[in-house]
């Protein structure tokens, strides 16, 4: 069985949307893609278990959990009446909250109209009555901080703020609906919802991570690699959340295990409970740790925290700071190939870049390899005209400008808030790269052409090594599964790294020597990265750091299992068949 997507309408839906946003698609802009019917019933069978239970849904859409609890609730025993009075649904859109009432009056009959409240759900919870659900379903609205439009944002964040959260920028709006739907349990009560699989690796979600650890028993965390929606890239999990306390603690045991299953049918094929009863519990950690460390064994956790304890590892940024490539507000204006310089008269005016990935070909990049790219027609060459700002203009360079100014580049956000708008800010010379996005190894790249790089490419400055040696010893299997741990992934299978996540890859404490990195870069171009990874393994991490052979291996397959576990979703692809949610 597989899910299926359908747009989810918000308040926002009406709304026209501009700026940054105005491409982006409908339902990723309304945060809206509906669970398969079999899936909220799978949810519902686990988190309804009595007759008395009362259930909350938060953001029920067309009715497809609430049919769901209904029909679980019917199963456990409970009457018509009684689920009338004990089943509710929130639903901010008139036409959905409609539709969800239509599918419930066939056993409700008029008493459909009082389960669902059309509103914001946030305005609702504010103004409620306080007695509490035993279970809460559903899957909240995926939508940025800077889309869910007002008043419903404020007081979304007033509510994380009352429960004593911090929100940002960087808020997802389905965090405050898990943290809301967490405070509506009565002790002992349980969450089942549809979440992001942020919820386990992004730094926003991280005080719900600790939020959620001090007010459960019991969390499991279902996954699959097949993607659950038709239309989002979106890895999605499962969050099963049981035994919610009668009040909140920071001394709280939570266990946690992570179940995962190649598709969606594997997951449904069993009741829920059977599913998770096989799961390998942990106890939850109130360090700054991300939950996708929770898909390794207990054995491997604790050897990646001794690890990182231990005297002879350090994170990256004791040795070097990484941060963003250069933020130009417009690459089309600011970076141009050679051809395009050299018939604009601009070759005073420009810097050597590297503007993707792909043009980092092995382990260090020189002069040489930059001409090549700027040869092919690569677009390697940053417009810097920082310099010049108050100086008198070339006549080629003021036509130029001019030009852009005409296609209205300097009416763009970044470029906007520049004087002069054209004059690019932050641009320097790193001593290495780092790449943002890994597909399999987090190479670093030793800057020899005197190159910065845009923004989809990190920068690496030196805190004192020797950058060469400094880059040496990123290549190794510890500091790879380091990154697999401190990233996150999303539903291509791409990881990804923040300079702050890339700054806590773990490192030997003390750079020896390694792998000569020229001999590293060679058999990095031939496609040879396991035997510069084999020779580290022997040279770095068992002959200066003292690893026995056996760590070294636990590295390497925590490494290659969280790689592959990723990997293995860009061959998944979509779902094959979907059943539309009722």
């Amino acid at each position: 069985m597989n899910t299926t997507s359908k747009a989810k309408k918000s308040a926002s839906a009406t709304k026209t949307h501009s700026g940054r946003f105005t491409e982006l698609d409908a339902d990723k802009l309304r945060g809206g893609y509906y669970t398969s019917s079999q899936l909220a019933e799978w949810l519902c069978a686990w988190a309804i278990r009595k007759a008395s239970d009362r259930v909350l849904e938060p953001s029920c859409g067309n009715g497809s959990f609430l049919t769901a609890a209904l029909k679980q609730l019917s199963a456990v025993g409970a009457d018509a009446a009684s689920i009338g009075q004990q089943l509710r649904g929130v639903e901010i859109v008139d036409d959905e909250a409609a539709a969800a009432r239509k599918a419930l009056r066939g056993a409700l009959g008029s008493v459909a109209t009082e389960v669902v409240a059309t509103g914001d759900f946030f305005e609702w919870w504010s103004k409620r009555p306080p007695s509490k659900f035993d279970a809460v379903v559903g899957n909240p609205p995926f939508i940025r901080y800077q889309t869910f439009p007002e008043p419903h944002r404020s007081r979304a964040m007033d509510i994380m703020g009352q429960l004593g959260l911090s929100p940002n920028r960087l808020t997802n709006i389905w965090v405050p609906f898990v943290v809301t739907a967490a405070a509506s349990l009565r002790a002992g009560g349980r969450l089942a919802l549809v979440l992001p699989a942020e919820l386990l690796q992004v730094t926003y979600a991280a005080q719900l991570r600790s939020f959620l650890n001090d007010r459960f028993a019991r969390i499991d965390i279902v996954a699959c690699n097949e993607l659950f929606f038709e239309k989002a890239e979106q890895e999605v999990v499962l969050l099963l959340a049981d035994g919610a306390l009668a009040k909140p603690s920071a001394d709280n045991i939570c266990r946690m295990a992570l179940t995962e299953k190649a598709t969606v049918a594997e997951i449904i094929r069993q009741p829920a409970k059977q599913l998770i009863a096989k799961a390998e519990h942990k106890t939850l950690c109130h360090e700054n740790e991300k939950w996708l460390k929770y898909f390794l064994t207990v054995a491997e956790i604790e050897f990646m925290r001794e690890l990182r304890a231990s005297d002879v590892v350090t994170d990256l940024s004791t040795h070097g700071s990484i941060d963003v490539g250069v933020v130009t507000g417009k690459n089309e204006f600011f970076v141009l190939s050679g051809e395009q310089v050299k018939e604009l008269g601009l070759e005073k005016f420009t810097i050597p870049l590297v503007s993707r990935s792909v043009q980092l070909k092995g382990a260090r990049i020189d002069r040489k390899d930059w001409d090549a790219l700027s040869a092919a027609g690569d677009r390697v060459h940053l417009l810097d005209l920082k310099p010049f700002n108050g100086a008198r203009l070339s006549a080629a360079l003021t036509r130029y400008i001019r030009d852009g100014e005409e296609k209205d580049i300097h009416t763009g956000y970044k470029c906007s808030i520049r004087t002069p708008w054209y004059a690019v800010p932050s641009i320097w010379t790193p001593d290495a790269f780092t790449f943002r996005q890994i597909y399999d190894f987090p190479r670093m790249v030793l800057n020899e052409a005197g190159a910065t790089s845009t923004d989809t490419i990190h920068r690496l400055r030196s805190n004192g090594p020797k950058p060469e040696r400094l880059i040496a010893n990123t290549y190794t299997w510890l500091t790879a599964a380091s990154a697999e741990i401190e990233g996150r992934s999303y539903g291509g299978g791409v990881l990804e790294l923040e300079p702050t996540e890339a700054e806590r890859l773990m490192m030997p404490a003390k750079l020896n020597g390694a792998m000569p990195l020229a001999e590293s870069d060679r058999l990095t171009r031939k496609g040879r990265l396991d035997d510069v990874l084999e020779e580290n393994a022997r040279v770095v991490l068992q002959g200066h750091m003292g690893l026995s052979k056996r760590d070294c291996e636990t590295l390497r397959a925590i490494w290659t299992k969280m790689r592959d576990r990723r990997m293995a979703r860009r061959k998944q692809g979509k779902p094959a068949a979907a059943s539309r949610a009722t």
